[in-house]
């Protein structure tokens, strides 16, 4: 299709500005937990992608050992973050209760990689932010502060009440996962699809530093705004790298073991 320009539009630069607004692609990335190798194969898929805005749910720090260099980054895109657990815990000096002997050593290293300006930042960041037509959330809607997981059609029907959004993406259970509200919630798998008019759709985009569904690699999620379509995209990276790094760095050998099992 040909796009038309409107009156007032006379050269090549005014053109490119109309193409670029009318043909947006959303790179959403979540849980990079300080893996750099992976989030470093994100971002190239992305541009390969041609993807033209990126947003973030949050725990951009916590388990990896590059949470500094992760964090320089995703402050550097300047794009909509917003908060997760680990970021929360990593930069308010709480006691990590609740976490499991591993994340609970990790977020204690991190906070001593972190500089006073990096734990402002992260302390500063949301807990949900509603972009044009889709809402970000590191946990869920009905309680983004409490950390909540939505594993099921029960649990993300909570969420749903809440959603004013046609599309709200969520991270946090590192499993990607699609729920769809009509007439009932229904929800599964998925790798791609293109969104009904009338629906509602939960997303989660799956994790770019740890998966846990038992694919080892890095993902993300590309939403074409133009064509209300959805893709998840799963990517090699150095894992080998990754886990050297995390035992180099002294933390639980179980972080760098998890990355090569998925889960």
């Amino acid at each position: 299709m040909r796009l038309k320009r409107p009156k007032g539009t006379k050269n090549a630069i005014e053109d490119s500005i109309l193409l670029n607004y009318q043909v947006m692609k959303y790179a959403i990335i979540a849980d990079i937990h300080g893996n750099l190798e992976a989030l470093q194969a994100v971002l190239k898929d992305a541009k390969e992608q041609n993807v033209t805005h990126y947003a973030c749910l949050g725990d951009v720090v916590g388990y990896g050992a590059n949470p500094k260099e992760c964090l320089q980054i995703v402050r550097e895109m300047n794009i909509p973050c917003i908060k997760g657990n680990h970021d929360e815990y990593c930069s308010s000096g709480k006691d990590p209760e609740g976490f499991n002997d591993s994340a609970r050593e990790a977020i204690l290293w991190t906070r001593g990689q972190m500089s006073d300006d990096d734990l402002k930042w992260l302390r500063e960041l949301k807990y949900l932010r509603i972009m044009a037509n889709f809402t970000l959330v590191h946990a869920t809607l009905d309680g983004p502060q409490r950390w909540g997981y939505i594993f099921d059609k029960l649990q993300a029907a909570a969420s749903f009440i809440y959603q004013q959004t046609p599309v709200c993406f969520f991270g946090h259970t590192h499993v990607p996962l699609a729920f769809v509200r009509d007439s009932v919630v229904r929800g599964g798998t998925y790798s791609s699809f293109k969104a009904e008019g009338g629906k509602k759709y939960l997303l989660n985009v799956g994790s770019v530093g740890q998966s846990r569904d038992g694919v080892p690699k890095a993902t993300y999620l590309v939403y074409d705004l133009t064509g209300a379509q959805f893709e998840l995209r799963r990517l090699d990276y150095d894992i080998s790298t990754t886990m050297d790094k995390i035992r180099k760095a002294g933390l639980p050998s179980r972080l760098a073991d998890r990355l090569s099992e998925g889960h």
